[in-house]
Parts: structure tokens; C-alpha cells; sequence
């Protein structure tokens, strides 16, 4: 299975991106998510220049953060600077909006600006609208500014069919956050190929799982605070997401909704807060803090870190990599140069 390493958007980023490459990952990613990280384009921009092999990706934007004209100059100017490696995950920012105090997008505006996208970056002319106003749009003068001659890789992220059914539809990959059930893939991938099928459209495409990943010592508890704050950065953002929609709480089991509730206690707010994300988003994505590794249960542990000895690794990564999964993808959070040369070791 391929490899890559995926880190917050900010300075220094590119230090971790050209060991990731001297390392051998297959690619390195950023967060797109404004008001928590920094610009992932600028980050990206500047890794783009520190490395000549390794693919840069943006996991993922959002048509609720930039027009399509924007974005596509933004990402046709990271394919002048890196010709051919660039690749864009593109999502309804269930996170990103969020993070705002707005709503994810429809899949409608996913798939209608990721074919924009698609067409922008590829040179071509594709219909642009704000609000009862259209018109036709391309990059007039593209030449010393943009790159639309080297390929361009989309990703649609995807824990639902609906999602897969869009990538399938665009002739795009998957990337999935924290999604570890084989099954879920296999499900994911056959909706992506069926959608494809029934639009002609059946170029090859990679799927992408974003996680961590934490090797057991011998004898190492697997519940332990080096496992927490290991991986427990995704499992917090699972209860914040459940801290957000009274629904989703109301479906945990008992450990986790009492998870979500002391979350909601020790961010001193509510669900129905209105400036609730100002306190359930800080350091989101960071490493775990101290106070906040109470709240990783067990059951946290079990369904969103690929934890376990070498050999349990393994095993889970081969199963993944059977059920569709192409790229493994790792946040490292506590060390990450040392944790990065460990990951490459162990899945060399």
C-alpha cells in the first residue's frame, strides 16, 4: 500500500514535507481549514519548492470557502510551481464550515464545483454563477501564471454513497477521514465504480484513508496516554461532531455520550450556543491536550486509531488495503519527524 503523511497548514511545513519525501511517503498533505490552520495553499506553495517527487494535497476545500474561479487559480498556480503532483480533495466541509458556525454544503454544490474545478484547471470553459447571474469563465492569459497542461488529481470525500456516487460521477478518487471499517470502503468504492459505470466514465482512480496510527510496545497498554495522544486528535473530532448534533450524541453508546457531554463541560459551552465552535474547535487537530484525554474512551480507541502490535498492523492494513483502500495517509502529532521515520520503517 502507498503511503503519505498529511500535517496542520503553517510555517515549517515544508521541513516536514521534504523529509516525508527523503523518507519515501508518496505524498503529503494539508488541512483546509481557515480560522483553525494556516493557508493550505501558501503551505503548499512553499513544500512544492522544497521537494521534486512527492504528490501535495489538500484535504480537503470546500465550495463554501472559495468560488470555483479562486480556487482553481490557486490550485493551477500549486500545479505551475509542482507540475503533475498536485492533488485536491474536495468535500461538503463538514469540518470547515463548521468551524465557521455554518452547515456543510449540499452534495449538489460538491459535485457542481468540483466539475468546475475539473474544467478550470484543465483549461477549459465551464458556466459560473452568483446567485440569478451566470456566465461563462475560463483563465484568460494562462501561460506564466497557471499550469493547466499537467493533470490535476480530484478526490471527493466520502463517508456516505451519496459522496462516492459524486466521484463516480466526476471520474474522481475517495478520501475518507478516520473511516477504518473495511466493509464501509468496500461499500464506498463499488458505489464510486457504479456511478462511474453508468456515466462512461471509468478512468483509474486512488482512494485515500486520513488517520493515525499508533505501534504497541510489548506489553503496552492500549488504552494508555502515549496511545491517546497518538491518535486521539481523531477521535476528538468525532465528539465534537457529536457535541454539534444532538441527533448523533443521542446514538453513541453510554461512555461516549458522557464523552461528549464532559467536552461540552470543560469548553464551557452548549450545543445550542451559537458561538459554540469559538470553544469545541481550538487545537482542533492538535495534539491531544492533557485534560482532554478523559474524554478518549476505549470504544474511541478501537473504532478511530489503527492501534495494535506491528504484527496487528499489518494484518488491519492488508485487510484495508483488500477492501479499496490505495493510500494510507498518517498524521503525526506528538514527534512527527520521529514518528514519521518510524511509520516509514513499519510500512515499508
Amino acid at each position: 500500500m502507498r503511503t503519505g503523511i498529511v500535517t496542520t497548514a503553517g510555517p515549517g511545513v515544508d521541513d516536514l514535507a521534504a523529509r516525508a519525501e527523503e523518507l519515501g511517503f508518496d505524498s503529503f498533505w494539508v488541512y483546509d481549514t481557515p480560522m483553525v490552520h494556516g493557508d493550505p495553499f501558501v503551505s503548499l506553495a512553499l513544500c512544492a519548492r522544497a521537494t521534486r517527487r512527492i504528490r501535495l494535497g489538500i484535504g480537503v476545500t470546500s465550495p463554501g470557502l472559495r468560488s470555483a474561479p479562486a480556487a482553481a487559480a490557486a490550485v493551477g498556480s500549486l500545479n505551475a510551481l509542482a507540475p503533475g503532483r498536485i492533488v485536491i480533495g474536495v468535500g461538503t466541509g463538514n469540518t470547515a464550515r463548521r468551524t465557521l458556525g455554518m452547515r456543510p454544503t449540499k452534495p449538489a454544490e460538491l459535485e457542481s464545483f468540483t466539475a468546475a474545478l475539473q474544467d478550470l484547471t484543465a483549461g477549459r470553459e465551464c458556466d459560473y454563477h452568483e446567485g440569478s447571474r451566470s456566465s461563462s469563465v475560463r483563465f484568460l492569459h494562462a501561460g506564466p501564471y497557471v499550469n493547466t497542461e499537467a493533470p490535476v488529481e480530484f478526490v471527493v470525500a466520502a463517508f456516505g454513497l451519496k459522496a462516492a456516487g459524486v466521484a463516480g460521477r466526476l471520474g474522481a478518487g475517495l478520501i475518507s477521514f478516520g473511516l477504518h471499517d473495511p466493509a464501509a470502503w468496500s461499500a464506498l468504492g463499488e458505489a464510486r465504480r457504479t456511478a462511474a459505470r453508468d456515466t462512461g466514465n471509468a478512468e483509474r482512480t486512488r482512494s485515500y484513508l486520513m488517520t493515525s496510527l499508533h505501534v504497541l510496545a510489548d506489553g503496552e497498554d492500549r488504552y494508555g496516554d502515549p496511545v491517546k495522544d497518538s491518535i486521539g486528535h481523531i477521535a476528538l473530532s468525532a465528539l465534537i461532531l457529536g457535541a454539534e448534533n444532538p441527533a448523533i450524541r443521542a446514538s453513541l453508546p453510554p461512555a461516549e455520550a458522557a464523552a461528549v457531554d464532559r467536552l461540552l463541560q470543560l469548553r464551557g459551552t452548549t450545543p445550542t450556543d451559537p458561538k459554540r465552535h469559538q470553544s469545541l474547535y481550538r487545537n482542533y487537530l492538535g495534539r491531544l491536550s492533557p485534560e482532554d484525554r478523559e474524554l478518549i474512551v476505549p470504544s474511541l480507541v478501537d473504532t478511530f486509531g489503527l492501534v495494535g502490535t506491528r504484527d496487528e498492523l499489518t494484518g488491519r492494513i492488508n485487510v484495508l488495503e483488500k477492501s479499496g483502500v490505495d493510500e494510507l495517509v498518517i498524521q503525526p502529532v506528538v514527534d512527527p519527524e520521529t514518528e514519521m521515520a518510524d511509520l516509514a520503517r513499519l510500512l515499508a
